[in-house]
């Protein structure tokens, strides 16, 4: 693969009508960095995916890969690749032809094609696979080839479009190691949309927290899930009480929320029910205010006094977990 570069938007904006859907983004994507762009639906990642990619048309703003601003370039001279949600593989073509595809267009012989899928195929461990139709694979195998396809064209930045949510739980957690394995061995820029938090914090070494067409945050997956600084992001990375205190709004993390039956706390809440999650147990309270609480227990410490619904109980947690939102 050829050195990654670091991709900088400069106030990129999508408007459809007078409706922003992305909204004077700016962000630099360090080169060799597996990215995150992550939200709710409809709050402007795809498209912003799509603007880099070539397959949106910027309203304005500018897209920058290394030197080279690539804003109005076509998507084969852009220098990514994209893959994308549906896979879009060829039913009668086979496997390594879908993956050779690009190089045919190319004029590429077919020796060489077959020899750099073939390369891929290895890479992504489906290789015994390359005779096969994409009829004749699983959503994880379809998955593996759409991956390299993407990479033979050997793209400094590769996009990836909710890429795992087709494939069922279990398979999905695999996929993460396989996709965080190929981009430390190639240190190709990866830009990762999703909407799952756990999904991001697994894979990235940045996130980028996007609401309404804008960046609410970015960081390190630690730093945004310890120290959100919206409410939006500390209710949407979840795990967080966000609670009312006389100087504004705080969070505090579920797992750093204490109960207690009677004593000292900061507030008295209700229980309203309680998950089990395997090692821990997820409380849910409500505060007299009708705010919704919850605290994470180690499911030993519950199942030895559990609090059932209906229960009061006080709640608390040390000065030092709190965290100040702003807004």
């Amino acid at each position: 693969m050829r050195d990654a570069l670091d991709l900088e938007l400069a106030s990129l904006t999508k408007r459809y009508g007078a409706a922003a859907a992305v909204d004077a983004v700016s962000h630099v994507f360090a080169s060799g960095r597996y990215c995150c762009l992550l939200g709710p639906s409809g709050c402007g990642k795809s498209t912003t995916l799509r603007m880099i990619a070539g397959h949106e048309t910027a309203t304005s703003g500018d897209i920058v890969l290394g030197a080279d601003n690539i804003t109005h370039a076509p998507p084969a001279a852009r220098g990514t690749a994209m893959m994308f949600q549906s896979y879009a593989l060829f039913p009668h073509l086979s496997v390594w032809e879908n993956v050779a595809f690009s190089l045919k267009m190319k004029g590429v012989e077919k020796n060489e094609r077959r020899r750099r899928a073939m390369t891929l195929l290895e890479m992504v461990e489906i290789a015994p696979m390359a005779e096969r139709r994409p009829a004749q694979l699983s959503g994880g195998q379809q998955q593996r080839v759409a991956l390299a396809r993407a990479l033979i064209t050997e793209p400094r930045v590769l996009l990836l479009d909710e890429p795992l949510s087709a494939l069922d739980p279990f398979l999905r957690v695999r996929m993460r190691v396989e996709l965080k394995r190929l981009q430390r061995e190639l240190g190709v820029t990866f830009i990762h949309v999703t909407h799952g938090q756990d999904e991001a914090m697994a894979l990235s070494d940045d996130i980028i927290v996007m609401n309404g067409g804008r960046i609410e945050q970015s960081g390190s997956p630690r730093e945004v899930f310890d120290a959100p600084r919206t409410e939006f992001v500390a209710r949407f990375m979840g795990g967080h009480n966000v609670l009312a205190n006389g100087a504004g709004k705080i969070a505090v993390r579920a797992d750093r929320t204490r109960l207690s039956r009677s004593g000292e706390g900061a507030l008295s809440a209700t229980v309203t029910g309680a998950e089990f999650q395997g090692t821990v147990v997820i409380v849910a309270m409500r505060a007299a205010d009708g705010a919704e609480l919850s605290a994470t227990l180690s499911d030993a410490a519950f199942y030895a006094d559990p609090f059932d619904p209906g229960a009061t109980v006080t709640v608390g947690w040390d000065h030092a977990d709190q965290h100040a939102l702003a807004g």
